[in-house]
């Protein structure tokens, strides 16, 4: 089964072609404009992917060797996500699709961060817990079987990645903060500044705005003197309370639904330090830790591509009439 999959949630204009579960080819183009704003202008990165969405798509055909007429079915992501972005893509793929004769496969975003650990490591071979922290989600799933996943904890407010973005434009950090961040923390001392560790009173919920508020008290505080040294330190203090809640928070959250193995996927999944202390943690926890590359845990197709590989395994494929979305609840399991 040869999977084409699209990918315009935000600010990346991604195609993968995925068969049988391997991946063939992998092609992104983000979109650097948005750094002089210091966040994603959703009218910008549409009209953007619209230029991109064609040659990208053409690039991961010949990448993988294949064409159209190979292609057993296209994935693209229906949401969440920014919705006009979104719509580009959805609607290139509908119109790719009726033209073609293809069936179209509608991924969800943050289940196809999932996914990026069985495109990662295969059949997991039981249930595990997963971590999808990312600019615009910070979620635990239990995931039983493929794609069918339980909540079991959430964000109240702003996202694990949104905080950092935003803490990053405190410091003068350019965007996408993320990297920055973790960038700058390696010269800091994490334990340089006292920031709170957020907690709240659903035990596997997460909350960032008060450690954001944080952040800018202390930088007002300094009135425009930030040193180099103690912007590291900066960097370093927050990113660390950042992680201290989402590693306890995962690692309890593992026990209570009892698994014994966890991942972390989305953009904030790539950084140094919550990949070390997840490895660490679990290690001492006795838990299988799954940590997908960093190229699976940004935006990109394969991720769609395996979300949607997923899907038609599973018999799903959606009809040409299915509309983006820009947010989704999603079912909670109870946890005594």
């Amino acid at each position: 089964m040869r999977i084409l999959g699209i990918e315009t949630s935000c600010d990346e204009t991604a195609a993968s072609v995925l068969e049988d579960g391997r991946l063939l080819s992998n092609v992104v183009q983000s979109q650097a404009i948005h750094g002089g704003f210091g966040g994603v202008v959703p009218e910008i990165a549409s009209r953007a992917h619209i230029k991109a969405i064609v040659p990208i798509m053409r690039e991961a055909l010949r990448d993988a060797g294949a064409d159209l007429e190979s292609i057993d079915a296209v994935a693209v992501t229906l949401g969440p996500g920014l919705i006009g972005a979104l719509i580009v893509g959805v609607s290139f793929v509908k119109s790719l699709c009726f033209a073609t004769g293809k069936p179209v496969v509608g991924v969800d975003h943050v289940e196809a961060h999932v996914s990026a650990t069985h495109l990662s490591f295969g059949e997991i071979g039981e249930p595990f817990l997963s971590l999808v922290a990312s600019g615009g989600h910070t979620h635990l799933f239990l995931v039983e079987d493929g794609l069918k996943m339980s909540l079991v904890g959430a964000t109240r407010d702003d996202a694990a990645g949104e905080a950092f973005d935003k803490v990053a434009r405190m410091l003068g950090l350019p965007y996408p903060g993320g990297p920055e961040i973790d960038r700058a923390a390696e010269a800091g001392r994490p334990d340089a500044i006292d920031f709170p560790r957020p907690v709240i009173d659903k035990a596997y919920d997460f909350s960032f705005s008060g450690l954001k508020t944080a952040v800018r008290y202390y930088v007002d505080g300094l009135e425009g003197r930030v040193s180099p040294g103690m912007l590291s330190d900066i960097a370093a203090s927050f990113q660390e309370a950042v992680v201290d809640v989402l590693v306890h928070k995962t690692i309890s959250a593992a026990a209570a639904v009892s698994a014994g193995t966890i991942s972390a996927v989305g953009g904030v999944a790539s950084n140094s330090r919550l990949r070390a202390r997840l490895e660490e943690a679990g290690r001492e926890a006795g838990l299988r830790v799954l940590l997908p590359p960093p190229e699976f845990c940004t935006d990109n197709g394969a991720i769609i591509a395996e979300a949607g590989y997923l899907m038609m395994k599973a018999g799903g494929r959606t009809d040409l009439s299915a509309s983006p979305y820009s947010t989704r609840l999603y079912e909670r399991v109870n946890i005594a």
